[in-house]
């Protein structure tokens, strides 16, 4: 039954399975979406240690072909897109003049002149949009969401898992490459990236076979310790691995270097959106600096908490949670430039009372090589 809060939201092709399953659903981007089936933590640690089944199919993705595909790309995201492979990966920004996201994206180039882009749900039409409004050459750009269900494998036990269902040559395919493949006897693509800090892989596929590719990896996973995943614990593995939200760390008001995403800045592949104001930035200096903190005494640092240091209010919390797998609460916030440095302390303020934080290095957690 519909609440309050999830009426009118869309809903995935597998909703009914995440309900049989007992899932605890909620309101996410405009979609009505598990947050969790036996527990985050649960769910978290099969992740680390195992493998998780999520269903990310709300994600949205748009298609760029033509011989002005290239240059349409290369004008409106921050990296270089000349330099992707046929069948390569690259994590991007769509961009805005200012130097901010519109949104963070991954690309897939899939042929000559052919690219596969995924969004987050929430910012869909509004990506969609951005670059139909800047596509003055009149590439073939398509919001193709309708056409796909993801499901995401993520763990150190992902491989194997999916090798039993696939006759890709997993060895062959490396961290940020994608090929077309059959999976589960349903044909998609394949590619080997994720949100979690673990290896893994996201396949792409025709909604009408959801049920048979989520019960078939479910199948093959049962012996591997493979479970369901919600968002919460999606978003606690995504927290210790150091990776943004959007709308959290990354916004209109944030610039990619605030962010802590230079590395995603290709200032020298020539002229795009947002270049200016990056390489001002540079030259000038940042105005906020994205630091990770862990909580020094009892206390979970929620978004929008204010921070504190020497006596004075300098930023906020972006995201905070327990971190199940290191045992520990930890955060990303937003200070000062003079105020960032690891090791520093600060004070989280947390309803009425101040608590101790310290600034810690990001990732926070790095899966073993």
């Amino acid at each position: 039954m519909a609440t309050p809060e999830t009426r009118g939201a869309k809903r995935t092709v597998l909703y009914a399975i995440h309900k049989a399953a007992g899932a605890k659903m909620a309101e996410f981007g405009g979609w009505e979406m598990p947050i969790e089936y036996a527990g985050i933590t649960q769910e978290h640690l099969a992740v680390r240690n195992a493998a998780g089944i999520f269903d990310v199919s709300h994600m949205g993705e748009i298609a760029v072909r033509g011989p002005q595909a290239l240059s349409l790309l290369q004008e409106l995201t921050s990296n270089d897109v000349a330099r992707l492979k046929v069948f390569q990966v690259q994590y991007t920004a769509l961009m805005y003049p200012e130097g901010s996201a519109v949104d963070d994206c991954v690309v897939h180039r899939l042929g000559e002149d052919h690219y596969f882009i995924c969004v987050n749900a929430a910012n869909t039409d509004k990506d969609f949009e951005w670059i139909m409004a800047h596509n003055k050459a009149g590439a073939e750009v398509q919001n193709v969401s309708s056409q796909y269900s993801q499901v995401a494998v993520q763990g150190p036990r992902a491989a194997g898992i999916l090798g039993k269902v696939t006759d890709f040559d997993l060895a062959s395919l490396r961290y940020y490459w994608c090929g077309n493949t059959q999976c589960c006897g349903v044909k998609g693509l394949l590619a080997r990236t994720g949100y979690t800090g673990e290896d893994g892989f996201e396949f792409y596929f025709a909604p009408e076979n959801s049920e048979r590719v989520w019960n078939t990896l479910l199948e093959a996973g049962r012996d591997e310790g493979l479970q369901p995943v919600g968002l919460g614990a999606r978003n606690t593995l995504r927290l210790e691995a150091g990776y943004p939200l959007y709308g959290h760390e990354l916004d209109q008001d944030t610039t990619l270097l605030e962010a802590n995403l230079g590395w995603i800045c290709k200032l020298d592949k020539g002229e795009f959106l947002g270049r200016n104001a990056l390489q001002k930035q540079i030259e000038e200096g940042v105005r906020k600096k994205l630091v990770g903190l862990e909580m020094l005494e009892p206390g979970i640092a929620r978004d929008g908490y204010p921070v504190w240091m020497e006596g004075k209010k300098v930023g906020q919390v972006t995201s905070g949670s327990p971190a199940p797998f290191l045992k520990k609460n930890i955060g990303l916030a937003f200070v000062p430039p003079a105020a960032a440095g690891i090791g520093r302390e600060m004070k989280i303020e947390i309803r009425t009372r101040q608590v101790c934080a310290r600034q810690a290095p990001l990732p926070f957690y790095k899966r073993p090589k």
